[in-house]
């Protein structure tokens, strides 16, 4: 109720695929990030809760039923302007959200996955925190600790001060909780890395090499007495410079930088294998399955492209999926071609109107 352009929906979904079609701007996006929400405590796109609230409105509340072998599972978020938001399970709050992540994993295939290959370092270290953050609670507390410790060391530096024992206890700290954030980084990419390679083979049916490298300064180092021997420099900066939060993620097409070389095709085929070695992953990882969404992901593919993602997707390693695209007519091949129980969507400013149902 009241998410972003949808005023009230209530929809039933089909347990494998579910698909939505209308114009742009209509509201597709914005059901799959309702998902999302649910999984994350977060919108995808909006980094300010108040933003997601329908114009005018005071609230705006989110419910979902999950079935976890039969047995249901209810999810409820209730967000207000000014208010810390509300998240329950089974009618029972959470002392603290990240506590909720990665009971319902999710992995999202979108248009804004551009930013994975042209934005910052801190969107793909987003990307390796936001996976291993969704099976490991350990890795979330300790990069929850490192990235306070972070904040605390950075303050200080601002401020000009210059308590060699307050930055003592604080570098300890950073070492401490940067150790395993970067140890589990590491293992996290060199496991996903063939998974990886051989989906870009298997979608693009090409001779190109690709290629993810992890490159951390923590690599070889003695990380506390570095920081040490960089406070001088870092008093200067007025920020910290060495630990995992400058930790970055390679992404090469035949050993050169993709987003200086890659096509539209390319990346976006690269980006695709990326997010599906991701499922794979999480598949591997997670208590349950996770869910798969697809955001208008097949624009700027050629059809054969297209036919091999529909391919691997309706595999048994998959289980639900959502998927969003402009043309019905599109969609009504991929149904055919998944063969598996559906239930097919049109989304009109904000409504959602039940058009098909199969199931077996």
């Amino acid at each position: 109720m009241n998410y972003k352009n949808i005023r009230q929906a209530e929809i039933v979904c089909s347990t494998k695929t579910n698909c939505f079609f209308g114009n742009n701007g209509v509201g597709k996006t914005n059901l799959l990030d309702a998902i999302y929400y649910l999984s994350f405590c977060k919108s995808l796109r909006n980094t300010v809760d108040s933003q997601v609230i329908y114009r005018g409105e005071e609230i705006c509340v989110l419910q979902g039923i999950y079935d976890f072998e039969g047995k249901d599972e209810e999810i409820f978020c209730s967000i207000r302007p000014g208010l810390r938001k509300q998240f329950k399970h089974n009618k029972k709050d959470y002392d603290k959200l990240s506590e909720h992540i990665g009971l319902l994993p999710i992995v999202t295939v979108s248009p804004s996955d551009s930013d994975l290959i042209s934005g910052g370092s801190d969107e793909r270290r987003r990307f390796i925190d936001m996976i291993i953050s969704q099976h490991d609670k350990n890795y979330l507390n300790a990069l929850i600790q490192y990235n306070k410790a972070l904040t605390q060391r950075n303050v200080l530096l601002r401020e000009k001060k210059r308590d060699k024992t307050l930055f003592e206890a604080i570098d300890i700290q950073m070492a401490i909780y940067g150790k395993p954030v970067f140890e589990k980084r590491k293992s996290f990419i060199d496991t996903i890395i063939p998974v990886f390679e051989q989906y870009y083979k298997d979608i693009s049916n090409a001779p190109e090499k690709i290629g993810l490298k992890y490159i951390s300064q923590l690599e070889n180092i003695d990380f506390e007495k570095v920081l040490k021997e960089s406070f001088e420099k870092d008093m200067l900066l007025g920020y910290t410079s060495t630990g995992v939060h400058k930790d970055e993620l390679e992404m090469t097409l035949d050993r050169q930088l993709m987003r200086k070389i890659g096509s539209q095709g390319q990346n976006k085929t690269f980006l695709i294998a990326l997010k599906l070695a991701q499922f794979a992953f999480l598949a591997s990882k997670a208590s349950t399955q996770p869910i798969l969404l697809l955001d208008d992901i097949f624009d700027k593919l050629d059809s054969e492209r297209v036919e091999k993602i529909i391919h691997l997707v309706s595999g048994d390693l998959f289980g639900q999926i959502f998927i969003t695209d402009t043309n019905r007519k599109y969609l009504d091949r991929i149904l055919e071609a998944i063969g598996k129980d559906y239930s097919l969507f049109r989304v009109e400013q904000g409504n959602v109107e039940l058009m098909e149902n199969k199931t077996n």
